[in-house]
């Protein structure tokens, strides 16, 4: 007798299995206690799709249907999110299933919401937007104006040219009919709950435990839920406490470095959870009022314990936590600006060295650069900031409490984004370099107008006698620590604007450790090939000092200063700005306009 021939396997079923593990990876989706049928006789399975959903739990797979297992996952996902949203709830009796406009507004919903939820690769192309409104505004708006096209977000559904949504009798004895839209419901928030518990920290990576919560997370999580000034910079902030790294950099209690949006404390130190609200808000408010920027030239400690004063006074008057024994606060400075207090407290600097910030005494809790703990992922903070105090101002003056004047004052200001670097300096050019204005004469008149073609008009153009031009100096930095990119970036700005402004030439001089005076240097050559001098050590004063005793340099000419801020202490006695590259600082306190590159 011949052996029986052996069943071979089904490649189908194992890329189906595939794509179920990958759907139970979602946490969410794989809560719902549904069932797959994917038998050669099963009468519900769609000839020409994937697969149909009823209600009663059970997804209907076409078995001679060939697809990738991400494709499966998708498909699956779809039928079990007509489930969770309740497009077809289970109940008994006899059931009316859905006409086709409202079959069609379902699948358009559930599409809309993979589009942000995603769960493997739809096995059709997509559109890329999506109509607004729920289920019935779609069926009602598609019932009237009819249908969409084949390839909108209307004709995807799993079942090809049929519902994949069935809606059958509850036949369950001694059960109830299942409420898939609150198993769902239940699933999605313990979903996203371990999801913000991990990003915040409180899940332990290697073993997947909770673990203790601190005082300072539950500080953070306050500011979250309950203050909206606040929540949206607080959700975007990152609480690294490390006693080691505390000790390192000798930080006694919080400080913060907004460029990488961390805040460090120390965890050996104990405060209630009152008064790690204050200290979180107190550097929060450091990080998103940019305080570290807005330093300028200033003393860096002196200029955080004027921002602490003001900082300090904000938060008791806004009842954030309690503050902690020791911070700054002064209620005579009360209205003041960082700015105005700095102006007040520069003039006794020896009382106030001895002074401490959260971060110490004599130390500023504003930290110049992220402390090193590794490679990090970066965003774009400045725009984080911003609109984080923006839209937290919004939700919190809806009903939370008054804020005080002043932060209402910066807070509105930030709203408002700095001028970029270039158009700052198209202005300074508009305003100290004008270009020469031209002359109206009958001698040479103008077009016409067609309404009035028998009045002639004079005409404008510039006379051909010897007219004083208008010019100005560049003092550049020709030291070893210029880079050629930041060269080229400043001269490029600088041709192009004196070109807008008709400025024949300008008088260049190349300073390193000594002076080399190029002359009057032309547009056209400056923006081109120039040959740079020096490329030895910084020192700018002799190079002004040659433009300022130039007996060809007029009185009024402008001077602008282009360094990197490794320089020496300048002293410019005529109208004058610096070209620095972005989060470089001068050694002195400028009286002219800083333009910082990016």
């Amino acid at each position: 007798m011949r052996p029986s021939a052996q069943k071979k396997p089904d490649p189908g079923a194992e890329i189906f299995a595939e794509g179920v593990q990958l759907l139970r990876r979602n946490p969410a989706l794989a809560a719902l206690p549904a069932g797959f049928c994917r038998s050669d006789d099963c009468g519900h399975a769609p000839a020409g799709g994937w697969a149909v959903v009823d209600s009663g739990g059970t997804v209907h797979v076409n078995p001679r249907r060939r697809a990738e297992p991400e494709e499966w996952a998708w498909v699956l996902a779809h039928c079990l999110l007509h489930l969770g949203f309740g497009h077809v709830p289970a109940a008994r009796g006899s059931r009316v299933q859905p006409d086709a406009y409202q079959t069609a507004a379902r699948c358009a919903v559930v599409n809309r919401f993979l589009a942000t939820f995603p769960v493997g690769r739809a096995p059709v192309a997509l559109p890329q937007e999506y109509p607004g409104g729920d289920e019935e505004e779609l069926a009602e708006r598609w019932r009237r104006d009819g249908l969409p096209p084949a390839g909108t977000a209307a004709a995807v559904g799993t079942a090809g040219a049929a519902a994949d949504q069935l809606l059958v009798e509850w036949t369950s004895s001694g059960r109830p009919p299942q409420d898939w839209s609150a198993a769902f419901a239940a699933a999605l928030t313990r979903t996203m709950s371990a999801a913000m518990d991990r990003a915040g920290g409180r899940i332990d990576e290697q073993t997947g435990e909770r673990l203790p919560e601190r005082p300072w997370t539950r500080a953070l999580g306050w500011f979250v839920s309950s203050f909206p000034l606040l929540g949206g910079i607080a959700a975007g902030l990152t609480v690294v406490a490390d006693a080691e790294l505390a000790r390192a950099h000798g930080i006694d209690v919080a400080a913060v470095n907004a460029d990488a949006g961390e805040i460090y404390v120390n965890p050996l130190r104990h405060h209630t959870d009152e008064e790690w609200r204050f200290i979180l808000g107190h550097e929060m408010l450091h990080a998103a009022l940019r305080h570290g920027e807005r330093r300028g030239g200033r003393d860096p400690f002196l200029f955080n314990v004027a921002a602490d004063y003001v900082i300090n006074a904000w938060l008791l008057e806004m009842g954030v936590g309690d503050m902690p024994q020791g911070l700054l606060h002064d209620p005579q400075l009360k209205g003041l600006s960082a700015e105005e207090v700095y102006d007040r407290i520069v003039r006794d600097q020896r009382r106030i060295r001895r002074l401490a910030t959260l971060a110490g005494k004599n130390r500023p809790d504003i930290l110049g650069e992220p402390l090193d703990r590794g490679p990090r992922d970066y965003v774009d903070l400045d725009d984080l900031y911003r609109r984080g105090l923006q839209q937290g101002f919004e939700l919190h003056r809806r009903g939370r409490g008054l804020i005080p004047a002043g932060l209402v004052e910066e807070i509105r200001a930030l709203a408002h984004p700095p001028l970029p670097w270039d158009a700052r300096l198209a202005r300074w050019f508009d305003e100290f370099v004008p270009s020469p204005e031209p002359v109206r004469s009958y001698s040479r008149p103008a077009r016409r107008q067609s309404a009035t073609p028998d009045i002639p008009r004079a005409g404008r153009y510039h006379p051909e006698q010897d007219v004083p031009r208008c010019t100005f100096g560049v003092v550049l930095d020709t030291s070893g620590s210029m880079s050629p990119v930041l060269l080229g970036k400043a001269l490029g700005a600088i041709a192009s604007y004196a070109t807008a402004r008709d400025v024949p030439a300008a008088r260049v001089v190349h300073c390193d450790a000594a002076p080399h005076d190029a002359g009057y240097v032309a547009v056209t050559e400056i923006a081109g090939r120039v040959r740079i001098r020096g490329r030895g050590g910084t020192v700018l004063q002799p190079g002004i000092d040659l433009l300022e005793r130039a007996e060809d340099f007029p009185p009024g000419a402008p001077v602008l200063v282009i360094t990197d801020g490794e320089c020496d202490v300048l002293r410019v006695r005529r109208e004058h700005a610096y070209l620095v590259p972005k989060g470089a600082g001068l050694p002195f306190t400028p009286r002219g306009p800083v333009f910082r590159m990016s």
